[in-house]
């Protein structure tokens, strides 16, 4: 969008997004990669993340490394150091530190700013968006995009607009014309079960829905959903930060795995276990005040050959249901027809902390579901023993 000053107070709020994160800082010290097609992940399994150009081949996320190849036979492939990611990351927040406190972290490689406080000493928002993207470049020789913004959904949306490696400034009176031709699914929080169903009722465009009288939405979308669409619809959502710098990046990932007293075979007797497994993992996250986004699934059958299986949800979760209804997915997608098993294990990989982070808005989601149920759980547990509370597939089998 538009480049010209205008008053600061008027686009307070900065979307910072680090480009590729995970891929950037594996070969930030490597500039002839820079330009190169390259994904994270082991080059016979499953794409962790893909680089700008690879992505320009039809490389995504959580595709398998075969496909991967056959659409970009030069793709390069690079380890992965979870390590450096933290430590990046943590060297990110700081530069976002320099410029103001109010920090509110969405996850490992993107967050909101407010700058209304320092604009005496830096200048414009826009301004002091260039000032830290130049910082992040030079210091840590990877790149981000900014959106500035009145408020956080429209900065977000800025900031995915000014990919990779720019900014977009959206102005009050700029946000009908910037918010309204696209497509439903731009909004911040809209995925793509959401998108699906609302072009379904007619909304094609967030201008459909910013058009539609509120009391109209409430009744064809529920008041939640419908009065949270229209604010985002319209640029009139949320305008002040909880100035949450999170704390320290938590353990990358968590898991739980179980070697039978006698191989097992039948597929209900595997789901229970990763059920089981999947129960123990996400109650250790809840805990720990963290969520996922890619689910891992071990098995080990009786001459001790191992594979994983992985994939990357839409958005990060320490729902129980959510992770074993994954597990469960990809072990029916091994087909193993029956093979008995000696091992299965359950891991949620990409942990972040869960403060602050937005799951996508769900059409026709309950007010009150399995998040609120496993929250219920652990409470009673954490006052009267983990005995007390089990689902109903697993009283009959002793471990809890």
């Amino acid at each position: 969008m538009t480049s010209s000053a205008g008053a600061p107070e008027a686009t307070p709020i900065l979307h910072v997004d680090m480009d590729a994160f995970f891929v950037s800082v594996a070969i930030r010290h490597q500039p002839d990669l820079w330009d190169q097609p390259v994904v994270g992940g082991h080059a016979r399994g499953v794409v962790t993340c893909a680089n700008y150009p690879a992505r320009a081949y039809g490389v995504r996320a959580a595709m398998p490394g075969s496909m991967a190849r056959r659409l970009c036979p030069q793709l390069v492939s690079v380890r992965l150091d979870f390590g450096e990611v933290a430590e990046v990351s943590h060297q990110v927040r700081e530069i976002f530190r320099r410029a103001t406190p109010l920090v509110e972290v969405v996850s490992v490689d993107e967050a909101f700013l407010d700058v209304r406080g320092a604009t005496r000493l830096f200048g414009s928002p826009e301004s002091i968006a260039h000032r830290i993207r130049r910082q992040i470049f030079e210091e840590l020789s990877i790149t981000c995009s900014v959106g500035v913004a009145p408020t956080p959904s429209v900065a977000k949306v800025g900031s995915r607009k000014a990919k990779p490696d720019g900014v977009v400034v959206v102005r009050p009176e700029e946000i009908p014309g910037f918010l309204h031709p696209l497509d439903v699914g731009e909004l911040y929080g809209v995925g793509p079960s959401t998108r699906t169903r609302l072009r379904r009722l007619g909304f094609e465009t967030v201008g459909d829905i910013a058009r539609t009288p509120v009391p109209t939405l409430h009744q064809i979308l529920g008041p939640r959903l419908g009065g949270h669409l229209h604010r985002l619809a319209t640029g009139t959502d949320r305008r002040e930060l909880t100035g949450r710098l999170g704390p320290d990046l938590p353990d990358r990932s968590t898991g739980a795995q179980e070697t039978f007293g006698h191989d097992l075979s039948a597929r209900e007797d595997i789901v229970r276990e990763l059920l089981r497994l999947s129960a123990r993992v996400t109650r250790r996250m809840r805990r720990a005040g963290t969520v996922g986004r890619t689910i891992v699934l071990t098995v080990r059958f009786t001459d001790f050959k191992t594979i994983s299986r992985s994939r990357t949800l839409p958005d990060p979760t320490d729902v129980t249901q959510e992770v074993h209804a994954t597990a469960v997915r990809l072990y029916d997608e091994l087909d193993l027809r029956g093979r008995a098993l000696r091992l299965v294990g359950v891991r949620v990989e990409h942990l972040v902390t869960r403060e602050g982070t937005d799951r996508q808005l769900v059409l026709g989601e309950r007010e009150r579901g399995w998040s609120e149920a496993d929250r219920a759980a652990d409470q009673v547990a954490e006052r009267f023993g983990s005995g007390l509370v089990r689902r109903a597939s697993l009283l009959d089998h002793g471990r809890g």
